[in-house]
């Protein structure tokens, strides 16, 4: 493109003369940049209920661990499902077919409904299954008392995911971002009004802190509809025209690319939650270490993140548009971005790694001083651990592009569980390493996985495979 006109596949005004390369690694930073800050945007709603909850003491902190082990098996599933959105409609946006980018939105819609529905509301029990796990009892009270007004942000949750990944894939993820960042205030607001009993509230404490993240999760839904029925360049699609009409052809599509994302995410989750569980076995120390790193290793995951997010819907154009050299580009950059990203990053951690966890722990005593040199530890020790985890968020990304996805998650059953919990466990108990071994074990599981997925795409694109053209809408 030589015209320094603004592009449509690209959504980029490119300077007459630029090479392919760098006007695709501007699309990507474009897209990419509020998608990250917008998960930035999640984590600091989280963090702040943590914080207002752990005011209750600690038998309130643990209640809320177990409320979010539970929710989180259930919403990681559903935002697995929901994130078949991007792909599709990136796809039909790439082909210039929007009745397709609408009928993507819908059907991803409908499918939180069917699927949110009935896990609602085995989450009211959440309190009879701890229980039966065996958990506190105490604990489990209080969890099933979160959970209670908890559970009914999924579908909202999930539909926002929706709308964000439409919203993306017609090159405008701003909106998201701007709702997000309203959010957050709104989030920390109605949490301590509702914990608490502050400005005339009554004090509903666990139950408190759901039902504000549910009414924060509702608003933010609420505004994303609002912004893509009412406001350019959304409303011409009219996302919510023949919202009743069923279309089960692509329902099965959707849930055939978004299960398998489903699966390699819950996964994923579940190495870290049986790390957790190992650090448990070593000892506190090792846990709270653990933790510490792992929220620094979080926050740092938002940008790949927002990549990989931007790798699918570039992907997604070109393969609407049927341009294999494009699409082969728009992977490799988004990778290559994200590798340089990370490298940077990994730095900047080597360099602050002992400052760094002071800003969740405070020293001044042998538990919290040895707390604190662990984590500096762990964090050096996992340096090559965030360059792969990366690269494979971002490689994934990139093949959800291509409606890629069943084979990736046998990649993750190999890489996660044989590869990664294997070694993680035999470097930390046969071998005495301890929490060193785990985090060397991430490593390992986390780069053999980002190797087989490049390797996949590269596989793919290099033959130039293309998925099934979008369907002809005509809802």
């Amino acid at each position: 493109m030589t015209t320094g006109q603004p592009d449509y596949a690209t959504g980029v005004e490119a300077p007459a003369g630029a090479l392919p390369w760098r006007i695709e690694l501007r699309a990507t930073v474009k897209l990419a940049l509020p998608i990250a800050l917008t998960q930035l945007g999640q984590v600091a709603m989280m963090t702040s209920d943590l914080m207002l909850i752990g005011r209750l003491g600690d038998v309130a902190i643990a209640g809320a661990a177990l409320a979010h082990l539970i929710l989180f098996v259930g919403f990681v599933f559903g935002m697995g499902v929901m994130s078949a959105v991007s792909p599709l409609a990136a796809q039909a946006y790439g082909a210039r077919e929007p009745r397709m980018v609408r009928r993507a939105l819908r059907v991803g819609l409908w499918t939180a409904l069917m699927i949110g529905a009935p896990m609602t509301v085995a989450m009211l029990f959440g309190e009879d299954f701890l229980l039966a796990l065996g958990q506190d009892p105490q604990a489990a009270r209080l969890a099933g008392q979160y959970l209670t007004g908890l559970c009914w942000c999924l579908v909202p949750g999930w539909w926002f995911i929706a709308l964000r990944g439409f919203m993306g894939a017609v090159n405008r993820p701003e909106p998201a971002l701007w709702i997000t960042m309203a959010a957050v205030p709104a989030n920390l607001l109605f949490a301590y009004a509702l914990i608490y009993g502050e400005f005339g509230m009554p004090r509903f404490e666990m139950l408190g802190a759901g039902i504000a993240t549910t009414i924060v999760n509702i608003g933010m839904c609420a505004a994303a509809l609002w912004v893509a029925y009412t406001q350019r360049p959304f409303r011409k699609y009219q996302v919510l025209g023949r919202f009743w009409r069923m279309d089960w052809p692509l329902t099965g599509k959707l849930l055939t690319i978004g299960g398998p994302i489903a699966g390699a995410f819950l996964l994923e989750y579940g190495l870290f939650a049986a790390a957790a569980i190992l650090m448990g076995w070593i000892g506190t120390i090792a846990l709270a270490a653990h933790q510490i790193a792992l929220q620094v290793a979080s926050i740092m995951f938002m940008a790949p993140f927002g990549i990989s997010m931007a790798a699918t819907v570039r992907v997604g154009h070109a393969v609407g548009r049927r341009d294999s050299v494009e699409t082969r580009r728009a992977g490799f950059a988004a990778i290559a971005l994200g590798a340089a990203f990370m490298a940077a990053m990994v730095v900047l951690i080597l360099a602050t790694r002992h400052v760094l966890p002071l800003a969740f722990l405070d020293g001044g005593h042998a538990e919290a001083d040895a707390t604190l040199a662990l984590a500096a530890t762990l964090l050096a020790a996992g340096s090559t651990f965030f360059i792969a985890d990366g690269v494979q968020t971002i490689a994934a990304g990139a093949l959800r592009g291509l409606n890629d996805t069943r084979v990736p998650l046998l990649f993750a059953t190999l890489s996660f569980w044989i590869i990664g919990f294997g070694t993680s466990y035999t470097l930390a108990f046969p071998a005495g390493l301890g929490a060193i071994g785990i985090w060397v074990g991430f490593t390992v599981g986390l780069a053999f996985y980002a190797v087989l997925l490049v390797w996949r795409f590269n596989a793919l694109t290099a033959r130039g495979y293309m998925p099934d053209a979008p369907g002809h809408a005509h809802g």
